[in-house]
């Protein structure tokens, strides 16, 4: 597999990870954001994520971005609005 070296790549892999996260997991995300412990319950699976976005993108990348963390803003926590929660 090749690396990763472009910024916009890069990007696309960690929402593309996420995306799959929520996709294959909704019930824990649902949970995680009613309950206020969207990370504890989904705790493997971003860990898993996170570990497949170090092995496939550059780490001059990794250590000028902040591309995965903003993912999970953007697509767990953002789509997660629509939610029922104390947070919001």
């Amino acid at each position: 597999m090749r690396v990763i070296k472009k910024p916009d790549e890069a990007r696309r892999l960690a929402r593309t990870i996420l995306s799959d996260i929520l996709l294959y997991n909704q019930a824990k995300v649902k949970e995680g954001i009613e309950k206020d412990s969207l990370f504890d319950v989904l705790t493997e699976e971003l860990a898993e994520g996170r570990k497949y976005y170090e092995g496939m993108v550059d780490e001059e990348i990794r250590r000028a971005s902040n591309y995965f963390n903003e993912a999970v803003v953007d697509v767990l926590i953002k789509q997660g609005g629509k939610i029922k929660s104390d947070i919001w």
